[in-house]
C-alpha cells in the first residue's frame, strides 16, 4: 500500500516492450542485453520466452535473463520481488510447452520448477550472472512468495 491507501501496481520495465521488439525483428542483436539501466555494468545474455496465455489463448512474450545448464535454460519468475508471481510464470503452470528464442535459434521448450538443493544452487548460478536478484529474493520473502527457478528443457 502507499501512503495514500492505494494499492500499488506493477508497472512493466521501461526496456522490455523495446527488447522484444528486438527480438522478433532482430534476435542476434538481442541476445545480449545492456543491463547499465538499472545499474549493473554488464552485457547478459537474454532470451525470449512465449508462453501461451492461460485467459486469452494468446503467445505472450517476455525476455528473460538466462544461465544454459546441462544443455537446458534456466530463468528466475522473479517480477523484481514483487509479492505474486509473473504471469508468464502462471502461463508456464497452465502449459508448461512454450518456445525460447535464443539469438536467432528458435525451439520449444517443456517448463519444470526446481526444488530443494537445485532451486539453491541454480538461485545461486544466478544472483552470480545479475546481483539483483539477490535482494529480489529478499523483498518476496518478506511478501511470503519464494522465487520460483524455472528450467526450460528443449523437446527432441
Amino acid at each position: 500500500m502507499t501512503d495514500q491507501g492505494k494499492k500499488r501496481e506493477w508497472v512493466t520495465p521501461d526496456w522490455v516492450p523495446g527488447h522484444i521488439e528486438t527480438y522478433l525483428t532482430d534476435p542476434a542483436a538481442a541476445h545480449l542485453w545492456d543491463a547499465s539501466a538499472v545499474g549493473v555494468n554488464a552485457m547478459l545474455p537474454t532470451l525470449l520466452l512465449t508462453t501461451t496465455g492461460r485467459k486469452s489463448g494468446e503467445p505472450r512474450h517476455s525476455p528473460m535473463i538466462y544461465e544454459q545448464v546441462d544443455g537446458a535454460y534456466v530463468v528466475i519468475a522473479s517480477k523484481g520481488g514483487w509479492p505474486e508471481h509473473p504471469a508468464w510464470y502462471l502461463n508456464l503452470k497452465a502449459n508448461p510447452e512454450a518456445e525460447v528464442r535464443v539469438s536467432d535459434k528458435r525451439f520449444t521448450v517443456r517448463a519444470r520448477e526446481a526444488t530443494g538443493g537445485e532451486r539453491r544452487s541454480l538461485y545461486q548460478r544466478m544472483t552470480a550472472i545479475y546481483p539483483p536478484f539477490a535482494d529480489y529474493e529478499r523483498w518476496a520473502a518478506k511478501a511470503g512468495r519464494e522465487i520460483p527457478v524455472i528450467v526450460l528443457e528443449p523437446l527432441g
